[in-house]
């Protein structure tokens, strides 16, 4: 995990000098930064450092507002399109990926960009292409407007991708052609509501194609399972994440819909003592942008409040590390 975004463990019980009863916490793990967010943090430290403040970047590097503002703080400049960005300006493209005509303006420029995409989602980019070159249609499932759709899409000319969103979007689709067909999915999706589409898909377009392995990344996927262990013994399940950030969303919904009371917030602050009235036990997780220093901080507050007993709750070990850029570790 980055440096800068980690916090020194709490011993396994934190105490307060309030009446109220014990509280149960239920950590989940994993939880918090991926390894494509560890990533796509340090490209743009390394990039300050190599070319000096300031550095801009494309759209929010990842969707967390603490580690937008402390690399703000260090000296980025977060932009929403190139033409905010000088000519003689080095700008960092956001985890989520761009559309294939941004590197190409930024070529043409002569711009300095470095690529932060995560490469799981640079992954799904390759295979669009190649599934493009095999004369399939595709069928895109994902959330619209989101930035990694956005570029997702952007990799295949107009009118070669289809956007999904439900099943029931699966029941109108209109296809140019059925026997030439494919699906590929955004990263950071439910699990549970991508394999209905999916299935959908499948049973009304029964020759179309998939990936080879599931499209939504490991995080993703490991972060909901450790939801699911948590969520059930829990009366209330806090999330840690941005509104925008879809993988965070995603883990209230898996919460939810395992019939667990669950909230997203993105700092300790927006925690109203009411709603722990009641609460024996509390689920706490991050989405894959939240750093563990939000963690803590909620845990410190909490504790304010009342005696809290924590306990981490482990169904998977991760252990993935994506490499840098070569022009920065040249």
């Amino acid at each position: 995990m980055n440096a800068a975004f980690q916090s020194p463990e709490s011993g396994d019980t934190a105490t307060n000098n309030g009446s109220a009863p014990a509280l149960k916490l239920f950590i989940a793990a994993p939880r918090g930064f991926c390894a494509g967010v560890d990533r796509a943090i340090e490209i743009v430290e390394r990039s300050i450092e190599r070319y000096g403040v300031p550095v801009y970047v494309r759209h929010e590097i990842v969707h967390n507002k603490y580690v937008v503002d402390s690399l703000k703080a260090q000296g980025a400049i977060f932009v929403e399109e190139l033409d905010e960005v000088p000519d003689d300006a080095p700008v960092v493209f956001s985890a989520h990926g761009v559309p294939k005509s941004v590197p190409a303006e930024a070529e043409r420029r002569k711009m300095i960009y470095v690529d932060a995409t995560c490469p799981l989602v640079s992954k799904v980019h390759r295979q669009a292409e190649r599934q493009i070159e095999k004369g399939q249609h595709i069928i895109f499932v994902g959330h619209n407007g989101h930035p990694e759709v956005i570029g997702t899409m952007g990799q295949v000319e107009p009118g070669q991708m289809t956007l999904v969103e439900t099943v029931e979007d699966v029941a109108t689709l209109q296809v140019p052609d059925e026997a030439s067909l494919s699906y590929l999915t955004q990263t950071t999706l439910s699990v549970d509501d991508t394999a209905e589409i999916i299935a959908a898909l499948q049973t009304r377009f029964p020759h179309i194609h998939g990936p080879k392995a599931e499209d939504i990344c490991y995080a993703t996927s490991n972060r909901q399972a450790a939801v699911k262990q948590i969520a059930p013994s829990s009366d209330l399940v806090l999330v840690i994440g941005a509104p925008n950030s879809s993988n965070s969303v995603r883990l209230v919904e898996v919460a939810q819909r395992l019939g667990t009371d669950a909230k997203l917030i993105q700092r300790a602050d927006e925690i109203e003592p009411e709603w722990l009235d009641g609460v024996g036990t509390l689920g706490l997780t991050a989405g894959a942008s939240a750093p563990e220093k939000l963690v803590r901080e909620v845990v410190a507050k909490i504790s304010q409040w009342r005696t809290v007993e924590e306990e981490t709750i482990s169904s998977a070990m991760e252990k993935m590390v994506f490499k840098l850029p070569r022009q920065l570790t040249e």
